[in-house]
């Protein structure tokens, strides 16, 4: 057997560990006792428009048309409304010849990578940073490259980024807003960051891409904007997932946007459509490819998760916990108050309280919750997170 995937298989990721381990705990002692703070499952219901579209859709007599194959880079009208709706939203060129339709963003990003990478090339990414980057990056047969981000902002780091950039570089993964921080890249890091890979591209006679994570783009709190990357850098692939904004995180229904003005963008195209190939990622479910193409511009209730982070985050600086601001997203990133985050998270584990470790972010002594769960939960949740602080305390 190939002993690498052997590895992969035998031991899941930390964040789906631990969720399963909930559920065999809820089982012991009733799920009103343990407080499932693990997974980043959207909780609030897809807007009406989803089920009103599915529902229509369903409606379709023709089984082929509704379920059969598309293009294996997806339904050109599918692309064309994706397109349209960047262009007018945002306000930069597109063409639907450019866009690659995925399952989900992990097919994205794991595509993206394939196809932009070579044996002994470095992908940059900024702690904390997704935990399957890393898995990612290495099946595309490069090395993940983690730097640090400024601790107190969780902004990039700009004098370790210029350090760390070099010959080998094909890349550097931004996710804004991020998982686990929350926190969003403003316009101002966009083009210091845009600048510093345009001079270090020119430098060494390469392009160095951008490749930007993006599922959390519409989820954004007190007017905080979320620049687009393709205005600032043209050598951008956008790798867009609709599980959070519509709340469909089991459909799997992404996909991938190549610059028009990137470098060679058309051959660049070629490549994500044959890494597409290789991976047999090809044709992304259809239903849900013609559910998407109507339902451009639609957003979940938002404010749900807006009021769950000042519930929460305003009751764990209330008893002690430090957490840099979040602006997005649905998690916040929480500093251990013993520096090894892992036995926080099993002592935490007394009071009902599943947490994840930052560990595998690429953040040590942090701890990720993600708050995407019902408002009663966090209620419920909070005597407990002031138990286990109070621990500390004595």
């Amino acid at each position: 057997m190939n002993q690498r995937m052997y590895a992969l298989g035998s031991k899941r990721s930390v964040i789906r560990e631990i969720f399963e381990f909930g559920k065999k705990r809820a089982a012991e002692v009733g799920a009103e006792n343990v407080f499932d703070f693990s997974l980043g499952n959207p909780s609030v219901n897809p807007p009406a428009i989803v089920t009103e579209t599915l529902e229509d859709l369903l409606k379709t007599k023709d089984s082929a048309a509704l379920h059969g194959y598309t293009s294996a880079q997806g339904d050109f009208s599918v692309r064309k409304a994706i397109a349209d709706y960047i262009a007018a939203t945002h306000g930069v060129k597109t063409d639907p010849d450019l866009i690659y339709m995925t399952c989900g963003a992990a097919a994205s990003l794991t595509i993206t990578l394939s196809a932009i990478c070579n044996a002994g090339d470095e992908v940059i990414a900024f702690a904390p940073f997704f935990t399957e980057y890393r898995v990612f990056t290495e099946t595309a047969g490069a090395k993940l490259v983690p730097l640090m981000s400024d601790p107190d902002t969780f902004q990039i780091d700009f004098a370790l980024l210029e350090k760390a950039v070099n010959e080998k570089t094909a890349a550097v993964l931004v996710n804004s807003p991020n998982n686990p921080s929350g926190v969003v890249y403003n316009e101002d890091t966009i083009r210091k960051l845009s600048a510093l890979l345009g001079e270090k591209s020119r430098q060494y006679g390469r392009p160095i891409y951008i490749v930007t994570d993006e599922p959390y783009r519409e989820l954004v709190y007190g007017g905080v904007k979320v620049p687009y990357l393709t205005k600032y850098y043209r050598n951008t692939f956008v790798c867009y997932s609709y599980s959070k904004s519509l709340s469909l995180p089991g459909e799997r229904i992404g996909y991938i946007f190549v610059c028009p003005e990137m470098e060679d963008a058309k051959k660049l195209y070629l490549a994500v459509c044959g890494a597409g190939r290789a991976l047999g990622y090809v044709c992304a479910p259809a239903l849900f490819q013609k559910l998407i193409a109507r339902c451009q511009g639609a957003v979940s209730d938002v404010s749900v998760y807006e009021k769950n982070r000042d519930t929460l985050l305003s009751a764990l600086r209330g008893y002690g916990f430090t957490c840099v601001q979040p602006d997005g997203a649905f998690y916040l990133f929480v500093k251990s108050p013993e520096a090894d985050a892992n036995a926080f998270c099993e002592r935490a584990k007394k009071y009902g309280l599943l947490l994840v470790p930052g560990d595998d972010f690429g953040c040590e002594g942090y701890v990720r919750i993600a708050y995407c769960v019902s408002p009663d939960m966090i209620a419920r949740a909070l005597p407990a997170f002031g138990q286990l602080a109070a621990e500390y305390r004595g």
